[in-house]
């Protein structure tokens, strides 16, 4: 997986900048209790969503299991419809496929469908360096582009700007990348897509190259599947003579019927709708209808070292619907940018390190971003478990040691031992009860004093149970 976004500190660090930003708060607030409300509404439409559920986690399971057929037969069935495969190690190998395929039509520019695998590798900065440009398509995306920013939501990308933020970016950006923002842009909703309209559309028309990944790509027969709300996804899968999809290895599943039941899942989990307005599907190429060439870059990018993870591997179920970032408290109040990463809230804290690993700093910190509540378990519509694989992380970072870790290690083991030798545990209790008058209500130190910096050290009683025992039991 590529790097952390350049210079993003530790998750702690950020979060803690990102919860003194009211106007963030409120923009997440607001955004993530009408998603995850619209959601539920949704959800109670179907009295069969549990079993839903569990035939999406079971279809996920087994593929993974069979990943290597079931790959070879998304290659066989692509060429045999017409298209090219490529396979990528890495970000690295992927961003150097499709830079130069592009280079190979002889044009500068491409189009691009709203794509976390290509976020994931940093595809359109990597096409940058090489002189070529890539325009976001997706409203969110575009809205993210446009000001210099980076996405902090897996569905809405810009879910931490408000309307009036958004006019002034359409205002002062847009004429740097093409058609200029109308004159007297307003904030409401229809002008500011209106804009944006006018906008894409010159690019949609010139666009001899798109890009995308894909929700799915269906073993049997080798077609993608891409669903979204707008339509800007379809513009850019059906006009363009090339149309490049960069697709991560877990996104295959066997059959057309295994795709019936994630169209009932994701639709509901991330938009809140039955289904989605816009569901494009493709198989190869076809004389006189879309793109000439298609090209299938298959993605591994630190997968496969996921996969041999028999805890942590449950993370590749994920559709990417962003129902757990809804309903996360720690995501409502930090927001996405303080994960270092495109995968943002819960899926990203058990993602990312096991993409990237946990060497970095940023990486070893994000599994201990969330409470542990189990909301985001609740809400997976594959039923992965994230406080397991939370959990799981810890411990992995934890055998890493570190200054923390050693620490923690050297308590624990303090701890078995006055819990082996009672008379010194009997000793130490009367000793901390005589002293109660004394304690600190912080601990000194570093590590411990980030613990009790927002918790108070609970009171000492004035004697020991055992005393008490002896006393009012004997």
């Amino acid at each position: 997986m590529s790097g952390t976004f350049v210079g993003m500190p530790a998750f702690p660090e950020a979060a803690r900048t990102a919860v003194r930003d009211a106007t963030l708060r409120g923009n997440l607030r607001h955004a993530t209790h009408t998603i995850r409300d619209k959601r539920a509404r949704a959800v109670a439409e179907l009295e069969d969503w549990t079993a839903l559920r569990e035939a999406g986690k079971r279809i996920k399971d087994h593929t993974l299991r069979h990943l290597d057929r079931y790959l070879v037969q998304v290659e066989e069935a692509v060429t045999a419809a017409g298209g090219t495969v490529h396979w990528a190690a890495d970000a690295e190998e992927a961003n150097d496929i499709v830079a130069r395929l592009v280079e190979e039509t002889g044009e500068r520019e491409v189009v691009k469908v709203k794509s976390m695998a290509t976020q994931e590798i940093g595809l359109n900065e990597a096409l940058e360096a090489r002189g070529i440009r890539a325009y976001e398509t997706d409203l969110a995306e575009l809205i993210v582009q446009l000001g210099k920013d980076r996405p902090s939501h897996i569905l809405v990308p810009a879910i931490h700007r408000n309307r009036g933020e958004i006019r002034d970016i359409f205002r002062s950006e847009m004429g740097e990348w093409g058609r200029p923002a109308p004159e007297g842009l307003t904030d409401t909703p229809a002008e500011l897509a209106e804009a944006a309209r006018l906008h894409l559309r010159e690019k949609f028309l010139r666009a001899k190259v798109g890009i995308s990944g894909a929700n799915f790509m269906v073993a049997e027969t080798g077609t993608l599947v891409v669903v979204e709300s707008e339509g800007n996804g379809r513009m850019c899968l059906t006009l363009p003579e090339t149309l490049i999809s960069v697709v991560g290895i877990e996104k295959v599943i066997p059959t057309w019927r295994d795709l019936e039941v994630f169209l009932q899942l994701l639709p509901r989990s991330s938009t809140a709708e039955r289904m989605n307005p816009y569901t494009s599907m493709w198989t190869g190429t076809t004389d006189g209808d879309g793109p000439r060439t298609f090209h299938l870059v298959l993605l591994d990018n630190g997968r496969t070292d996921t996969l041999a993870d028999e805890v942590g591997r449950q993370a590749l179920r994920c559709i990417r619907c962003s129902a757990c970032l809804n309903v996360c408290p720690v995501y409502e109040r930090a927001g996405g940018h303080a994960y270092g990463s495109v995968y943002p809230g819960p899926i990203g804290a058990i993602l990312s390190p096991q993409l990237r690993g946990t060497g970095s700093e940023i990486d070893a910190s994000l599994p201990y971003a969330s409470s542990l509540c189990g909301a985001c378990y609740e809400v997976c519509p594959v039923a992965i478990d994230i406080p397991e694989v939370l959990v799981h992380l810890r411990e992995k970072v934890a055998d890493q040691g570190g200054k923390g870790h050693r620490l923690e290690k050297a308590a624990m083991r303090t701890a078995t031992w006055l819990l082996d030798h009672p008379a010194a545990l009997t000793a130490g209790e009367r000793l901390a009860s005589g002293t109660r008058k004394l304690h600190p209500k912080r601990l000194p130190g570093p590590g411990a004093r980030q613990w009790t910096n927002s918790r108070d050290l609970p009171e000492v009683p004035a004697e020991p149970f055992r005393d008490w025992w002896k006393k009012n039991r004997a």
